[in-house]
This record gives structure tokens, sequence and C-alpha cells, in this order.
């Protein structure tokens, strides 16, 4: 069971150099990995917490790439639909390369109808879309040269695709897992809820002759002690997950090494 946490490139503690501080105390812990999350047009009215401020996930991957050396890193998650496919395709192929081959891309297809009528993104199609950019995703990371509207390209650089981790629920998200991702992020589930859909996961992607898939679970663990966070850890990876990406609030960065503190000490329990 791995432990991570989700560094907040939303709200007043996304600065250069509180998330700088963050992800270095992160990585001098031991913890596993770090998580960014995507919004890019937030309406006031859903401003609450963030007050709108968003940095790019990619661009925030990037530079967490750039001040870490061991600590893997992830969107959790892009919402592939906001983005055209080849650009996409292209910055994680950078920061794949410029990481050291450390990044994961946590994919989901979106929710907030205002953000997809703000890109000019039919929301109808985002499951779609969805699907078509993995393929391509794939594709890219497959071959040095790649074709995109007719017109045949090179793909360089070309590192190792990074794991993908299809966010949302079944049936889709099981579905889309086994044709273009390779495990789950889920969240808002109990460890009891989690035990049967894991089991299920793992029939599918056995049947369709596919490894057993990674599970990151995206939840908040009990943090007022070491011991109640590997407790709760413990229950969750008992029900079939691998990793756990621990979101929280947090003012600056002192906040955020206490937590982390908290949760090297139990990901070394466990």
């Amino acid at each position: 069971m791995d432990l991570g946490m989700v560094i907040r490139n939303m709200g007043p503690p996304s600065t250069r150099d509180v998330m700088w501080e963050c992800a270095r105390h992160a990585e001098a812990t031991g913890i596993h990995h770090l998580w960014v999350t995507d919004h890019v047009a937030i309406p006031r009215e859903e401003s609450e917490g963030s007050g709108g401020r968003y940095l790019d996930p990619l661009a925030a991957l990037a530079f967490l790439a750039g001040v870490t050396e061991r600590i893997r890193l992830g969107a959790g998650v892009l919402v592939i639909p906001y983005r055209p496919a080849l650009p996409t395709a292209k910055w994680l192929a950078s920061i794949q390369e410029l990481s050291g081959g450390r990044l994961t891309l946590g994919a989901g297809v979106g929710w907030m109808e205002a953000e997809f009528r703000a890109l000019g993104v039919p929301r109808a199609r985002r499951g779609a879309i969805t699907d078509e950019t993995l393929a391509f995703i794939h594709d890219c990371f497959a071959a040095d040269e790649v074709t995109a509207n007719g017109q045949r390209f090179l793909f360089l650089p070309r590192p190792a695709r990074p794991p993908v981790l299809v966010g949302g629920a079944p049936p889709h998200a099981f579905r889309r897992i086994v044709a273009h991702g390779d495990g789950w992020m889920p969240g808002r589930l109990e460890p009891a809820g989690l035990a049967p859909l894991a089991r299920e996961l793992r029939e599918r992607m056995q049947a369709a002759g596919r490894p057993e898939p990674p599970i990151v679970m995206l939840t908040a663990l009990p943090v007022d002690s070491a011991a109640t966070a590997r407790d709760r850890a413990a229950a969750f990876a008992e029900a079939g997950a691998t990793g756990i990406a621990h979101f929280t609030r947090y003012d600056d960065a002192a906040q955020f090494a206490r937590v982390a503190d908290v949760l090297a000490e139990a990901a070394a329990a466990l």
C-alpha cells in the first residue's frame, strides 16, 4: 500500500514557494506520490475554497518534476475532454521525460457543465472524447511516427508511457479501464463498498488478458495519529486498494508537513 497526498494547485497555498516547500518535504519524508487536480474555468458560485485560483495541472506537474528527484507525480484526475489530444500527449511525454519516468496519468471525463461551456466542449460528448483521446495517447507512446488528421509526424521524445488510472464509477469507468487504462482511481467509497468493485474490476481485467490493476483511492484519511491513518489505510488495502491519495485543505507548508509526517509514519507501519 502506497500513501500519497494531493498538493494544492488551487487557492492561496498554490504559490511557487509553498508548493516547492510541500513537494520537497513530502519527498524527504518518504511519501510515495503527489497529485494535482484539474479545473480551468471555475464560475464564482463554485469557487469556495479556491477563490477561482487554479494552476494548470500539467504546468504544476512540470514544476514539481523540476523540484523533486524521486517521488511519483500524478494528475488526480486530468479532465481529458478539456484539452486537444495532441498537445495533451506532448505535455505528458515531456513531463514523463523530464521527471525521469515518474508520471502517472489519472484520467477523467469531467462533470462541471459551466466549465465545459466556457471551453466550448460539448459535455454530452465527454465520454467519447475521453475514449478517443486516450486511444490517441496510447498510439503516441507506441511508435515514433504517428498519424493525426491524416498527417504523419514524429512523436519525440517518446519515453515509457505513464500508467493510466481512470477515474469515475462503473460501468463506464470499468469499460474504459479495460480498453484504455491500467487501473482505477475512485473516490467517495468506503472499504466495504470498494471490495466488491475491486473484485469485479480484477475479474474483468483478467478476462481481457490484462494485468491486475492498481487501484489508488482518492480519499481523506484520519490524520490525528499515524495509528488511525494506518488502520484506515489498511482497511482500504484489505478491500483491494493498492494506494491512497490523501486530500486535505491546508493553509501553508507547515500544515502540509505535519500531515505528511503522519502519513509517512503510517506508511512505514503498513
